[in-house]
C-alpha cells in the first residue's frame, strides 16, 4: 500500500511539475506606451527590470514606445489599422472621441463582467470606473491619479527679493506676485507658459470662479465654461500679464518638454501646473545647484472675488486608461492579460512597474526608505532611464500606492496633505461621464477652435469682439448641439 501511495504521489508531483512548466511558459504581450525619455535608448536585452517582471508575472513585454508629444496621433493611426494593433495600449484620453468610438465599434474587449474576478482590479473606485465607462460598459482599467494636484508654484526666494514674503491667498495677491516677478529683470518672465495651455488656462479661469469645461446654471442647465463671466476674467488675467511682459512672447512655440529647463535656468519663476513639480524642482536645485534653503513654494488655490476657493482638477481621478484590444484573440488569453493587470496592482507589481529593481533602478538605504540613487553623490538617472524608462505608464495603481516609501521632504509632505485637505474645493466637470454624439464626432475640432482663440486672445492677436465671434462660431458649428446633448444626458442622469 505504501509503495502504491508513493507511486501515486510521485505521479501527482510529476503532473504538477508538468502543469507548472506549462504555466511558466511566458505570454508575450505587445504593448504601446507613451515615452517621456525619447533621447534615451531603452534597454530591451538583459534588462533586469523586464526579466524581473517576466519572472514574477509570467508575461514577457514587447513594448512599442511612442513619444508622448505625438502619442495622440499614433493612437488614431493604430486604431485605424486593426491588423497591427498591440494587445495592450494606454489610451491617454479615455473620453476622447477616437477611444469612445473605437470601444463602440468593438476594437476593445468589454471587461465589465470580468473585473469582479480580479481582487486588485475590483478594489478600484466605482466612481472613477464610471468616469471611463462608455454607455455604461467598461473597456479599460483607469490609471489612478491624485485629483487635487493642479495649482500654483513659484520661486519664493525671487519673490522675497522683490518684496513679497507671504504666499498669495487671493486673486489680488496672486496678481501682485506675478507683477513683482515680471519686474525682476528684462530677460526673465513671471509665468512659465508653453504651448500646452490647457492646465494654465484651466487653473486661472477656475480660480476666478469659472466651471471646469462645463457648468450647471441656477436653472439646472448645462452650459460651456467659456460662457461664464469668470472665464473671461481668467483670460484677461493672462492677457494682462502677457501685455506687461510677464509671459514669454514665444510661448506658443515652446514644447512642454522644455518646461522644467526654463525654471532650472532661471528664465521664469512661476507655473500653473501639477504641484508635485514644485518639490521635484526643489530637489533638483538641491542636488544639482547645491541649494540648501527652500526656494520654491506651492499654492493649491487662492480666493476668488466672492471669497471662495475653486481648484482646477488636474484630472478626474485618472489619467487615461489601459485597454485590451481585439489583438487578444480569445477569452483564455484575455483572462491572462487581466491577471497580469491585476498583478501590476499588487505591491510587487507596482514596485517593478513604477520603480524597477532594488539595486538597479532604486535603492533601499540604511534608514529603510527608497531612493533613486545609491548615495547622495551618485547620479544614476541615466541608468534608471535606460532600464526603467517610462514603464510607470503601464501602472494603474487602482489599489493605491503600495510601493516602498520614500523619505519625504517638507514640500512633498505638504503636497501629500493637499490631496485630502483640498478635495472640497475641487470643481468637477458634470459632463465627464456623459456622452454627446457631437463631441464624439467633432469634439476635438471644436475644442481646438476654442483653445486657438484663447491663446490668440491672451497674446493680443485678437480682441474681445473677435474672441466672442469665435465662441459664436463654435456654437454654430456644433457647440450648441453638443450643449443640448449634454443637457439631455445630464437631466436623464439626475432623474434616475
Amino acid at each position: 500500500m505504501r509503495k502504491l501511495l508513493a507511486l501515486v504521489l510521485a505521479m501527482l508531483a510529476l503532473v504538477a511539475m508538468m502543469s507548472f512548466a506549462v504555466a511558466e511558459e511566458p505570454l508575450t504581450l505587445t504593448v504601446m506606451l507613451p515615452d517621456f525619455y525619447t533621447d534615451v535608448d531603452f534597454e530591451t536585452e538583459n534588462n533586469p527590470v523586464l526579466d524581473a517582471i517576466e519572472a514574477a508575472s509570467g508575461v514577457r513585454l514587447d513594448i512599442q514606445w511612442v513619444a508622448n508629444s505625438s502619442y495622440g496621433d499614433m493612437t488614431s493611426l493604430t486604431l485605424a489599422d486593426p491588423d497591427n494593433m498591440p494587445m495592450l495600449m494606454v489610451a491617454t484620453g479615455a473620453r476622447d472621441p477616437i477611444i469612445v468610438n473605437s470601444a463602440r465599434a468593438g476594437a476593445f474587449w468589454d471587461i465589465t463582467d470580468y473585473i469582479k474576478d480580479y481582487p486588485n482590479l475590483a478594489a478600484g473606485s466605482e466612481g472613477i470606473y464610471n468616469n471611463i465607462s462608455v454607455d455604461g460598459r467598461l473597456y479599460g482599467i483607469y490609471r489612478s491619479r491624485a485629483q487635487a494636484r493642479g495649482g500654483i508654484y513659484y520661486r519664493k526666494d525671487i519673490a522675497a527679493q522683490m518684496g513679497i514674503t507671504e504666499e498669495p491667498k487671493t486673486i489680488e495677491e496672486l496678481t501682485a506676485l506675478a507683477k513683482a516677478l515680471s519686474d525682476y529683470s528684462d530677460d526673465t518672465y513671471a509665468l512659465n507658459m508653453v504651448k500646452y495651455v490647457a492646465g494654465t488656462i484651466g487653473i486661472i479661469t477656475v480660480a476666478h470662479g469659472a466651471p471646469f469645461n462645463w457648468g450647471v446654471n441656477a436653472e439646472g442647465q448645462i452650459y460651456p465654461a467659456h460662457q461664464d463671466p469668470a472665464f473671461l476674467e481668467g483670460l484677461n488675467w493672462l492677457r494682462s500679464l502677457y501685455a506687461e511682459g510677464g509671459i514669454n512672447p514665444d510661448f506658443m512655440t515652446i514644447e512642454s518638454g522644455e518646461w522644467d529647463s526654463i525654471e532650472r535656468t532661471g528664465k521664469a519663476f512661476m507655473r500653473f501646473d501639477c504641484m508635485d513639480n514644485c518639490y521635484r524642482q526643489q530637489e533638483w536645485f538641491e542636488k544639482n545647484e547645491g541649494v540648501t534653503e527652500e526656494i520654491w513654494a506651492m499654492v493649491p488655490a487662492v480666493a476668488a472675488a466672492d471669497g471662495n476657493m475653486y481648484m482646477w482638477p488636474q484630472n478626474a481621478g485618472y489619467s487615461g486608461e489601459i485597454v485590451i484590444t481585439k489583438a487578444v484573440k480569445d477569452e483564455e488569453t484575455l483572462k491572462k492579460v487581466l491577471a497580469f493587470l491585476d498583478w501590476t496592482n499588487s505591491a510587487e507589481g507596482q514596485t517593478l512597474i513604477n520603480w524597477g529593481v532594488d539595486g538597479e533602478t532604486f535603492w533601499i538605504r540604511e534608514d529603510g526608505f527608497r531612493y533613486t540613487n545609491p548615495a547622495d553623490d551618485v547620479d544614476m538617472s541615466l541608468q534608471v532611464q535606460t532600464l526603467q524608462h517610462s514603464l510607470n505608464q503601464l501602472g494603474t495603481n487602482v489599489t493605491g500606492d503600495l510601493t516602498p516609501a520614500m523619505k519625504l521632504t517638507t514640500l512633498r509632505e505638504e503636497y501629500n496633505s493637499y490631496q485630502k485637505s483640498m478635495m472640497e474645493y475641487i470643481v468637477n466637470d458634470p459632463c465627464h461621464p456623459l456622452t454627446s454624439e457631437t463631441y464624439n464626432s467633432f469634439g476635438t475640432t471644436l475644442s481646438q477652435m476654442l483653445e486657438d482663440a484663447h491663446v490668440q486672445y491672451i497674446a493680443g492677436i485678437i480682441n474681445e469682439d473677435e474672441l466672442r465671434a469665435v465662441w459664436q462660431a463654435w456654437s454654430d458649428e456644433g457647440g450648441a448641439m453638443m450643449t443640448m446633448e449634454y443637457n439631455e444626458a445630464y437631466q436623464a442622469s439626475i432623474a434616475k
